[in-house]
C-alpha cells in the first residue's frame, strides 16, 4: 500500500472541509460506517498494539486477548482495506507476516488516547454514579416502586 494512499488530501485539512463534503453529498463513506468499522471490540485493540511498531500475526493473537484466529484475521484484512494498517510479507520460509499502522492510524491512536485519559480522568464520578443508581435501584426495589424519571445530580 502506498503512502498517497493513506494521507489526508490537500483539500481535506480541517473539520469545516470534511463537513462541507459530507453536507454536499460527496462523502463517499458515509461517518458512520468508518465509526462502526473502528470502534470494534477487535480493531480499537489492533490500533493501540499496533502503534507501537511493527507486530507479526501470533504477536496480536498473543497480545490481543479472547479474540480467535478468524476474526483477527477479518479485522486486520478490513483495517488493511481501509488504510489503517499496512501489511508487509518477508519473503521468507515460512513467509512473515507484519503490520503497522499507518499515519491515519496515529491519528486515530492520538484521539484514542484521548478518550482513554478522560475515562481515567471521569473513572471516580462513574464510580459514584454508579454506586448512586444502585442503591436508587435497590431502595425502589425493596419499597415496591418501579423507577421512576429523577434528576439526581451527580457531584464532579
Amino acid at each position: 500500500m502506498s503512502q498517497g494512499n493513506t494521507a489526508v488530501p490537500d483539500q481535506l485539512k480541517t473539520l469545516a472541509d470534511a463537513q462541507a463534503l459530507i453536507d454536499s453529498g460527496q462523502c463517499p463513506i458515509p461517518p458512520r460506517e468508518i465509526l462502526d468499522r473502528i470502534a470494534g471490540k477487535w480493531a480499537i485493540q489492533i490500533i493501540v498494539v499496533a502503534s507501537r511498531g511493527p507486530v507479526r500475526f501470533t504477536e496480536l493473537e498473543r497480545t490481543v486477548e479472547g479474540v480467535s484466529r478468524r476474526m483477527l484475521t477479518l479485522t486486520l484484512r478490513n483495517l488493511e482495506r481501509d488504510g489503517m494498517l499496512e501489511r508487509t510479507v518477508y519473503p521468507t520460509v515460512p513467509p512473515k507476516v507484519e503490520y503497522q499502522t499507518t499515519p491515519m492510524a496515529l491519528e486515530l491512536y492520538e484521539a484514542l488516547l484521548t478518550v482513554t485519559n478522560w475515562s481515567r480522568k471521569h473513572s471516580a464520578c462513574v464510580a459514584r454514579a454508579r454506586e448512586n443508581y444502585d442503591r436508587r435501584l435497590n431502595e425502589e426495589a425493596s419499597s415496591g416502586n418501579s423507577m421512576t424519571p429523577t434528576k439526581i445530580g451527580v457531584a464532579m
